[in-house]
């Protein structure tokens, strides 16, 4: 009952908090571009918990998976870091020429062990061009355009990639910029038997896809206001009588407007849309999805992320996001999602955070709708007492609770796999450091 209650309350706010977040303005501190700067630098989150599930073992994690992202603070079994460094290899005529390399490494659980590094970012730009009027261009591996919504670590648009593009051109009252990619960049072949064709060592397909982003940003459109607009046009490579089946095409557009200067903040609401290899991959648009979904996949999104620090002691991020999948196969289903995480610093070096997020998934042919509310409280060491203030140095306590109809889900979409059963709520704790640099 006190789930359903306060899916209710929470979701009635939802109209009046995105209108009053549009209102208002607030935070969106990621640029429109990701910055490598001259240097060494990275991201590193980290740690170790359990739950209270009464058989011990991993973290628990909440979340119901799909095309879905969950609410992060005291909600991430795994550990990630990303790192490396961008120099200055040439100049010339004003024009600077950087080169960037980065590594990463992922473990689904508490432990990197073992887990081999892989290369994330390698790639050169020559910065400030004469005859592109202070553009950039660039090949190589890279991020690229890829802001997110940080509390659910839904990079809602992210065109990284290897490929090679202009940056930044100025254009009227915005910029331009246009960027190749080549995707899936793989082929498959039969085995040395010849098991699947009859012809040892035969080419058997392709999944590869060429992509190609538009993006004409950084309009001014109101007193600290910006308007962004993304395209992406994918095309499906390969015959459509290969072992993969039939190729399409696919596409995306979004619009996202950047109010600043809002509460010692920014507030980012976007609007997308994508067809086919164009909804992406998992919940993010601006990658090339898989090219053997037809024009009958459709994927719409319309979301609100706010940030504030309105006090030097006191600052909050607030979500609202609304999602609906479509599909032939698959019917119709929608995410509706909702949350909020206050921080307050006691002192410079001491803050508590909170996070209370809810999801709402419907299903298809009637079934009940998935849902999912959970909270952390986690005191806090930082490296001051803002929002964004990092390194953090975190011990938390997470509950979860979930209707039937999620148990499943939850269970499938936890790293430590299904330990809660099933249970319809639940307890996980522990520590965890988070830092960029």
């Amino acid at each position: 009952m006190l789930h359903r209650t306060m899916l209710k309350a929470v979701l009635k706010t939802l109209p009046a908090a995105i209108v009053l977040a549009i209102a208002s303005g607030s935070a969106a501190a990621d640029p429109m571009y990701p910055s490598d700067s001259e240097g060494f630098h990275g991201y590193l989150r980290a740690g170790a918990g359990s739950n209270t599930s009464g058989g011990g073992g991993s973290q628990g994690c909440f979340g119901l998976g799909g095309n879905t992202m969950k609410y992060r603070l005291g909600n991430e079994c795994d550990a990630y870091t990303e790192f490396g460094y961008t120099k200055s290899v040439a100049k010339s005529g004003g024009v600077n020429y950087l080169a960037t390399i980065w590594v990463n490494a992922y473990a689904p659980n508490s432990d990197f062990g073992d887990n081999k590094l892989g290369i994330v970012k390698a790639y050169v730009e020559a910065q400030g061009l004469d005859f592109l009027n202070g553009g950039t261009a660039w090949i190589g591996k890279r991020f690229y355009y890829r802001p997110d919504i940080h509390m659910l670590d839904l990079q809602y648009i992210n065109m990284n990639g290897t490929g090679a593009g202009l940056d930044r051109i100025p254009a009227g009252p915005g910029k331009f910029s246009y960027a190749f990619f080549k995707d899936n960049d793989f082929n498959k072949f039969d085995d040395s038997l010849g098991t699947i064709s009859g012809k040892p060592g035969a080419f058997l397909g392709t999944r590869s896809a060429v992509r190609q982003n538009f993006i004409y940003g950084e309009i001014p459109v109101n007193e600290n206001g910006t308007l962004d607009l993304a395209a992406t046009y994918i095309i499906g490579e390969g015959k459509d009588n290969d072992s993969y089946g039939k190729k399409h095409n696919g596409w995306q557009l979004s619009a996202f407007h950047r109010q600043g200067k809002v509460f010692g903040g920014g507030n980012t609401f976007g609007v997308q849309y994508g067809v086919g290899p164009g909804t992406g991959k998992g919940a993010q648009f601006g990658a090339s999805g898989d090219t053997g979904l037809g024009s009958d996949v459709k994927r719409t999104r319309i979301f609100n992320d706010m940030a504030i620090q309105p006090m030097a002691n006191f600052g909050m991020e607030f979500v609202a996001l609304w999602q609906k999948d479509e599909s032939n196969a698959n019917g119709s289903s929608t995410w509706t999602s909702v949350g909020v995480r206050p921080v307050y610093a006691f002192t410079d070096n001491f803050k508590l955070v909170g996070e209370l997020g809810t999801d709402r998934v419907t299903q298809a042919g009637g079934l009940p709708a998935k849902r999912l509310t959970k909270l952390t409280i986690a005191p806090t060491i930082s490296a001051g007492p803002g929002l964004w203030s990092r390194p953090e140095l975190r011990a938390f306590v997470t509950y979860g609770k979930w209707n039937d109809a999620a148990t499943a889900s939850v269970n499938a979409s936890n790293n430590g796999g299904p330990i809660y059963n099933n249970n319809t709520s639940g307890t996980s704790y522990g520590f965890q450091v988070e830092t960029w640099f």
